[in-house]
């Protein structure tokens, strides 16, 4: 039997004895775990079967066809970086702790990357780790962390060595979200919700276990967590018409009297896009055999942000007045709503957030043209500075 034969045959076999649209979601996922069809490069016993990441579509489409939801959707950060950051440089311990409650959803992650001051230049940050015994004690402040509030466990980045430059002087870890010392803050959008957050660390303590990789190769660890995060973000869905495009099709149904050549032509452009988007995603996974994206991801990335803005835009431009109404700033838990994007208004509001999150759209280009094309790097005047001696500020 070839690989692509053992994972539908697999597939078949969960949803045939956990119906998803009957069973509770975490015992149907611990099946889909147990079966290796979380995600199926991954080695045997850890949620994997060990064969190609690009047939991981073909178990997803068997999933999602008998009614079952989307994984990552359920736990973006854990199922999209956290997962394949703990497989790659965490024990095999530590992976069989923390992978089942990932995989079920038990277990939401966030990622404490950014902060105030190192936002785009991650390598900048100031939050510190210092070993204290068998334990790290960490001090610092996060933002814009998209699911703190929620969050059992974080990907933390923080700095063990000021004297380093500050690419070398950073190291990787897990962190508890509950414990003592770890503060979440909401912080507002224009929508109205909050699904992102300030968190403080005060004094708050890391055993050496939870530590990913070797103390200052945090960076190393954090480029494995980026390029799975703009993989998994910027990857599309592999149902043709489905997305950000299928609302704009949806609308342009609903309002007939505002047909007009001009918004038919935008559109059709739009659906090519996401139609030609769509299929270079699908050759992507088909060809991927590692579960290591590289800066191709970047590429993922960047045209699925900027293509969900158009897409949001023509939508506002379709409705016309309607375009400024929006009926509710209320705060509340987005990820609970049954439909937390909201109406069209809000996605339009949200998705002014995609060229920034994930890796700003300016990085992006630098990390294409650099890693890809070969072009010469950015003139960096910290270069070889130990991180103690950069002005900040």
């Amino acid at each position: 039997m070839d690989d692509r034969a053992r994972v539908e045959k697999a597939a078949h076999e969960v949803v045939e004895e956990h119906d998803p649209r009957s069973v509770p979601v975490r015992e149907f996922l611990a099946a889909w775990f147990a079966a290796g069809l979380t995600w199926v490069h991954f080695p045997e016993g850890l949620g994997g079967l060990g064969v190609s990441r690009g047939l991981q579509a073909r178990a997803n489409a068997i999933l999602q066809g008998a009614g079952g939801p989307n994984p990552f959707f359920l736990n973006p950060i854990g199922h999209g970086m956290a997962a394949a950051t703990v497989l790659e440089h965490g024990s095999r311990e530590l992976a069989q702790e923390l992978l089942p409650p990932l995989a079920t959803g038990e277990h939401i992650w966030c990622q404490l990357f950014s902060e105030p001051g190192a936002g785009s230049d991650l390598a900048g940050l100031a939050t510190s780790a210092v070993l204290d015994g068998d334990e790290w004690v960490v001090n610092g402040q996060k933002v814009w962390t998209s699911f703190a509030h929620r969050a059992r466990y974080a990907l933390l980045i923080a700095r063990t060595d000021p004297d380093q430059p500050k690419h070398k002087g950073l190291t990787y870890f897990v962190l508890d979200m509950h414990a003592p010392g770890v503060e979440t803050r909401p912080l507002r959008q224009m929508t109205g919700q909050a699904e992102f957050n300030e968190v403080y660390l005060t004094d708050a303590r890391i055993p050496d276990t939870h530590r990913l990789g070797a103390v200052g190769n945090g960076w190393r660890v954090a480029m494995t967590t980026l390029m799975n995060e703009r993989s998994a973000i910027g990857g599309s869905s592999s149902v043709r018409g489905a997305g950000a495009i299928a609302d704009a099709v949806e609308l342009w149904a609903r309002y007939p009297q505002r047909h007009t050549p001009v918004l038919r032509d935008k559109l059709a452009a739009l659906w090519t896009r996401a139609e030609a988007q769509r299929l270079t995603d699908e050759r992507a996974r088909r060809s991927a055999t590692s579960g290591s994206p590289g800066p191709e991801g970047s590429i993922a990335k960047l045209v699925s942000a900027e293509l969900n803005q158009h897409v949001y835009e023509f939508c506002m431009e379709l409705i016309g007045p309607e375009a400024t109404l929006y009926g509710d700033y209320t705060q509340r838990d987005a990820e609970r709503n049954e439909d937390y994007r909201g109406p069209v208004q809000q996605r339009f509001l949200r998705s002014r957030a995609n060229t920034i999150e994930g890796g700003t759209s300016e990085v992006l280009r630098n990390i294409l043209g650099e890693r890809i094309l070969g072009l010469p790097g950015d003139l960096r005047a910290d270069a070889g500075k130990p991180w103690k001696e950069v002005p900040r500020g």
